[in-house]
């Protein structure tokens, strides 16, 4: 086995020169894959008026699009264990971009879900989040924490590009257009892109280095039971995320202020959340990934809290921005759980598991905040659910440091 001190001159080791390129190549496949998460998000009011429907059933395209992208990333994620990163990358590329193009000759609503779902979400931009996150684990050992928050970064990233080029899009050519003109980008630039990600980690080395049995990760329950909680935790902490996320362009028309300040805010929101991500991948190296996601589980909590008492048009710029501050480091730290507790030959699929849990929770969370404005005709009520959410991942992720610490104690 090499010398983990000259690893950085093996191509094929951890924390080579290799894997930071590859880290490059895999945050641009992930912002550009990550537009299937956040078009239908812009497309809502529109999407609304074209088909006269409530905004419930406004909120069911992208609900239908996130419970594709969560099934859809679990299967990516085994198929990245057994071939590779590159093959879901490939093929959902093509999957993806076709069908932006098929969704905008889609005559009716259900037409228009169930191309969301299958071709966008299922098969499509979800190899471009989990699957890449586990990939990316498996290429570094000293700077994990960092790595994982950077290509998870990618999907905020995504949320800061598109949601604008979108909205100028819409307003100028029509949505019809501008699905089309993503659907022919993402073809030309996810396949070339995936052709550099064709080689393969040498999960021997990984797996010598870390495999999540030191004495410092290490609980006292089965994997299975770890990945339930963790699984329960990330939908628990999405359904919160998901009320300002999903519901803010819709909400700022709600108010007056137009669909574009909502996009602007939503912009803003995931700007601040990559920053969010970076600290906190930095932070998770150095204390873990459970007190990591205490941390931004509290924080968020306080942000809904904002949320409910500041409607005015600065304080909602304001209380966006420690939203995205608050928050974007939450669902990295699932994925360093996965890595320091569980088996690395398992990260595709254990990996890809709990993210899409955290994306089927946006996509509850999303249809439950839809409803919840339908029936009381205010948003108000959809934050205090989102509180009641996070609330329940906060206690997890006590509950898990509670049984770190007391391993580590029998330990000593």
């Amino acid at each position: 086995m090499p010398d983990q001190t000259q690893s950085h001159l093996i191509p094929d080791q951890p924390d080579s020169a290799y894997s930071w390129w590859r880290l490059v190549v895999s945050l641009a496949m992930s912002t550009i894959g990550g537009v299937g998460m956040w078009s239908v998000v812009v497309i809502l009011p529109t999407i609304e008026a074209e088909f006269n429907i409530s905004r419930a059933d406004a909120s069911l395209p992208y609900m239908a699009t996130m419970i594709g992208f969560a099934t859809g990333g679990v299967f990516m994620g085994r198929l990245a264990d057994k071939r590779g990163v590159f093959v879901p990358l490939f093929f959902s590329a093509l999957i993806m971009g076709s069908g932006y193009i098929l969704a905008a000759y889609t005559t009716s609503l259900w037409q228009f879900i169930a191309v969301q779902a299958v071709c966008i979400g299922m098969l499509g931009s979800s190899a471009s989040f989990a699957p890449l996150v586990a990939d990316i684990t498996h290429w570094f050992v000293k700077r994990r924490g960092i790595a994982i928050a950077i290509v998870a970064s990618g999907n905020y990233v995504s949320g800061t590009i598109w949601p604008p080029l979108l909205t100028y899009g819409i307003e100028y050519y029509g949505w019809r257009t501008s699905y089309i003109a993503v659907g022919v980008f993402c073809i030309c630039t996810m396949v070339p892109l995936a052709f550099l990600l064709r080689r393969r980690p040498n999960l021997n080395f990984v797996a010598g280095q870390s495999d999540g049995h030191s004495n410092r990760f290490r609980l006292n329950i089965s994997p299975r039971a770890l990945q339930t909680i963790l699984v329960i935790a990330g939908i628990a902490c999405c359904v919160a995320m998901s009320m300002p996320q999903v519901h803010i362009v819709a909400y700022c028309g709600d108010l007056g202020y137009g669909v574009t300040r909502g996009a602007e805010m939503l912009s803003l929101m995931l700007g601040f959340g990559i920053v969010s991500r970076l600290v906190s991948g930095m932070i998770g190296d150095k204390i873990g990934g459970v007190w990591t996601l205490i941390i931004g589980s509290v924080l968020q909590c306080m942000a809904l809290l904002f949320y409910i008492p500041f409607d005015g048009l600065a304080s909602l710029y304001v209380v966006s921005a420690f939203f995205g501050l608050a928050q974007g480091g939450i669902v990295p730290s699932y994925a360093l759980i996965v890595r320091e507790y569980m088996p690395a030959k398992e990260a595709g699929a254990r990996v890809s598991l709990v993210l899409m849990a955290t994306v089927g929770g946006m996509a509850l969370g999303g249809w439950l905040s839809g409803l919840i404005f339908d029936l009381t005709g205010s948003y108000q009520a959809a934050f205090l659910n989102g509180i009641a959410w996070n609330l329940l991942n906060m206690s997890i992720a006590v509950w898990l440091l509670m049984g770190q610490l007391k391993s580590r104690r029998r330990s000593a």
